[in-house]
């Protein structure tokens, strides 16, 4: 498991020694009941319906700049704060965050509606224990290797996977978050940060324009919309990025670089960096491998508001690549500077 021990020893938080809090602590048991299985069909079908809808309305109608403006920045906002928070601080312990920082993160990735925290640091780094082998989550191996076996794969690594009853052990893979008081709060609150995440855009729509039909459009496009594009962009990294991509790193599961992904998964899709080389602050280490919340990243260093980054030098790039004949594509052997 690719746990930092940075990340276990900043968040001991259990005073005197305490015992970590029971997993009931956090949002969600070991078993996903009926009631959360329709809540999260529900949160998968209507925003995608919104997302199938918005071509044609847009073609015929058109979107104001307002509602645009407001899908780009709640993209990006949540998209950031799973890609840098929820993925590469709190689950790789990728650097060090001061506090304000820590649980501005929390909170941006929880604004992605992506999950509680600890339910979804716990089901990732049990991805990384076990990754494309029996036991991880998402695997689109899951099936078999021929073309029915993965089509069926890909369907359990974007959506199906998620319906599923048995739950990861949260008091088993995310403990170090379970016993910090503040992220265990920012978990067990995610309820109330979807409502705001769903409720901005219209609320900023309505005050604009002040009328309720810029409310209703700003929902359909800042929040319904959006949540959807980012959604699927999201779980295409544990469905796509696993079943296609250039490999020129060695690492023990079948994890590839996708570049028409990059800019929408803020870097994310180079993701046979990430599991050649987990706990790196940076995932497009490759000349022209656009990596926006690496760039994130090294502002808040600069800021003083992260610390202790685990930037990948030339020698930890050269020293995970593979073979010069072993690697998928010529152009992928040359290493850029690090970030």
């Amino acid at each position: 498991m690719t746990t930092s021990p940075d990340v276990i020893e900043e968040s001991k938080g259990a005073p005197g020694g305490a015992p970590p809090p029971p997993p009931s602590a956090t949002l969600g048991g070991e078993r996903k009941g009926s009631l959360e299985q329709l809540t999260l069909l529900a949160f998968i079908v209507v925003p995608f319906l919104a997302l199938a809808a918005a071509v044609p309305l847009a073609w015929g109608w058109g979107v104001s700049w307002l509602d645009l403006g407001l899908l780009v920045f709640m993209y990006f906002l949540g998209c950031h704060g799973i890609t840098i928070g929820f993925h590469r601080y709190f689950t790789h312990g990728s650097f060090k965050a001061k506090r304000p920082l820590r649980i501005a993160l929390a909170v941006m990735g929880s604004l992605a509606v992506e999950g509680p925290l600890v339910r979804w640091v716990a089901d990732h780094r049990k991805h990384h224990k076990f990754s494309d082998a029996e036991g991880d989550p998402h695997s689109p191996w899951r099936y078999g290797e021929s073309v029915p076996a993965l089509m069926k794969g890909l369907w359990w690594a974007h959506i199906g996977w998620m319906f599923d009853e048995e739950q990861t052990s949260q008091e088993k893979y995310a403990p170090d978050l379970i016993k910090d008081p503040a992220i265990r709060a920012v978990s067990r609150q995610f309820v109330l940060w979807t409502l705001v995440s769903l409720l901005f855009p219209p609320l900023v729509g309505g005050l604009v324009t002040m009328s309720w039909w810029g409310a209703v459009t700003a929902f359909f496009w800042g929040s319904l919309v959006r949540v959807s594009l980012l959604h699927h962009v999201t779980w295409s990294i544990n469905s796509i990025c696993h079943a296609v991509g250039k490999r020129p790193f060695k690492s023990r599961d079948r994890s590839g670089n996708v570049w028409w992904l990059a800019v929408l998964s803020c870097g994310e899709s180079w993701h046979n960096l990430h599991h050649a080389d987990p706990t790196s602050a940076r995932h497009g280490v490759m000349r022209g491998q656009i990596d926006s919340s690496a760039r994130l990243i090294r502002w808040f260093e600069q800021f003083g508001w992260a610390y202790d980054v685990r930037w990948p030098s030339r020698s930890r790039i050269d020293a995970r690549r593979k073979p010069a004949d072993a690697i998928d594509a010529p152009g992928n052997r040359r290493a850029a500077d690090a970030a």
